[in-house]
């Protein structure tokens, strides 16, 4: 019986012992399973805590409402918003954006970034140039495009930052950056030159003689819808027979410089050039008739026009010669196998020197140069300078974006900014005399020495 209770005992005992053990691991397996969790929630608050809020930012850009329309704007600063988180882009856009954002910033209001080019008829962005009041923009050429790799220098077609109107103080500096650009040279029916047998001039003494052919068929060898169109011919024209050097003194008002040989060359090409201009042009070269002046290439009046690759909207509905199809070549060589060139007219960004956001705003000028930015504008026909662009162009925009891919050379740039001197415009100096050259009212000597002088004044007044 001893016996027997003693069994009974150590199974009782072996009992305990073993609940014991399991009680024990339990408590072990429910701590562990309670830090697993608390070293999770720890760990979750720590990432939590350790990465930073966006910071929410408003970038506010001011644009001129251009034959490009709004909404493109609108698309772009969504996109930038998605590059950039916590970027906000505050748009105006207004046809009159001198008049609309004028008044702010009188009271001390700028906008971060401001799209608005020179010539313009109120000179805001001549105004921030001359009372040095931009920001220096040279630091974007460096920039990594946001969403790319490649940096805005590698991005942009040659040139269009080397230019008296993006670096205006002539110092290297760029204080405004490049946007949409058109070509500009002679437009013409190519469709005429077709059914003629004619071809398209190479040389200056080819297209006299082409002007001698058309004139005995009734039909002039030039036309323009307004003087002011010489802008784009004279420039191109001043790189021809001197190159670019000659063309930078020139702009730059460099004593003598209408006196060269150079110079002389280019007033004979345009007097005679006036000489061979359709008689009923001056008449209607102003902002109401210029498109009477156009219509002459259309009718087969005239044979061939300097403009843009705006001038294909401006036409789109106007009646046109049986056969009639858009050409465009660049100006004709002074000599064989001379340089021929094309001069490109480009819009300008730029931000104020007193923007709260100039570090955000130089991130989102980068970003225009992007592909996507470039494909977003390219759907309206604002093309950037995106050396990429060309190839991804047809139609009509094909033949006149490639003008480069055929040999002819960019011209760019314009007359130097200076103060301003009473009674003195260089630009209704230089172009606005040549209806009085093709009515014959004032002859080209009259013609060089108006220029002459004008410079002569405007040479002090530089920047």
């Amino acid at each position: 019986m001893r016996k027997n209770v003693s069994l009974a005992l150590a199974a009782v005992l072996i009992l305990v012992l073993a609940a014991c053990g399991s009680t024990s691991n339990n408590t072990e397996q429910n701590q562990s399973t309670t830090n697993a969790s608390n070293s999770s929630t720890n760990s979750t608050n720590s990432t939590a805590t350790d990465t930073p809020p966006v910071e929410e930012r408003t970038l506010k850009i001011a644009a001129l409402e251009t034959a490009y329309g709004a909404a493109v704007w609108e698309e772009v600063a969504a996109a930038f918003e998605q590059q950039v988180p916590g970027v906000k882009v505050d748009l105006t856009i207004d046809k009159n954006l001198e008049d609309v954002i004028g008044p702010s910033m009188k009271s001390g209001e700028f906008p971060d970034i401001i799209h608005l080019a020179v010539g313009q008829p109120k000179g805001l962005t001549e105004t921030f140039i001359k009372d040095n009041n931009m920001t220096e923009l040279t630091d974007v050429l460096s920039m990594v495009i946001p969403g790319e790799t490649e940096t805005v220098s590698n991005k942009l077609i040659p040139g269009f930052t080397e230019t008296t109107i993006t670096n205006p103080y002539n110092d290297g500096k760029t204080f405004l950056m490049p946007m949409f650009y058109s070509p500009t040279g002679l437009f013409y029916n190519a469709g005429l030159f077709e059914q003629k047998g004619w071809e398209v001039p190479t040389t200056w003494d080819e297209m006299w003689a082409l002007g001698d052919t058309a004139k005995a068929e009734g039909i002039a060898l030039f036309a323009y819808p307004t003087t002011g169109y010489f802008d784009s011919l004279f420039y191109a024209l001043l790189n021809e027979v001197g190159g670019a050097e000659f063309f930078t003194k020139a702009m730059n008002y460099t004593e003598g410089i209408w006196q060269t040989p150079e110079a002389s060359q280019a007033f004979d090409i345009i007097t005679k050039l006036a000489s061979y201009t359709e008689k009923t042009v001056p008449a209607n070269a102003n902002k109401d008739n210029f498109t009477k002046n156009q219509q002459l290439i259309l009718d087969n009046k005239a044979l061939f026009m300097p403009n843009g690759t705006w001038v294909v909207g401006e036409m789109g509905e106007a009646p046109r010669a049986e056969g009639f199809k858009w050409g465009f070549t660049a100006l004709p060589a002074v000599t064989e196998g001379g340089d021929r060139y094309s001069y490109t007219f480009f819009e300008q960004i730029w931000v104020p020197a007193k923007a709260e956001n100039a570090d955000l705003a130089k991130q989102f000028i980068a970003y225009l140069y992007s592909d996507e930015a470039g494909e977003i504008f390219a759907k309206v026909g604002a093309i950037q300078p995106i050396k990429t662009m060309s190839s991804k162009l047809d139609g009509d925009n094909k033949l006149f974006y490639s003008i480069y891919d055929s040999g002819a050379k960019a011209a760019m740039g314009a007359f130097a900014t200076t103060d301003p001197v009473e009674g003195v415009n260089i630009s209704d100096t230089v172009f606005g005399a040549i209806d009085s050259l093709v009515t014959g009212a004032k002859t080209q000597q009259d013609w060089v020495e108006s220029i002459t002088k004008a410079s002569d004044a405007l040479r002090p007044a530089l920047k």
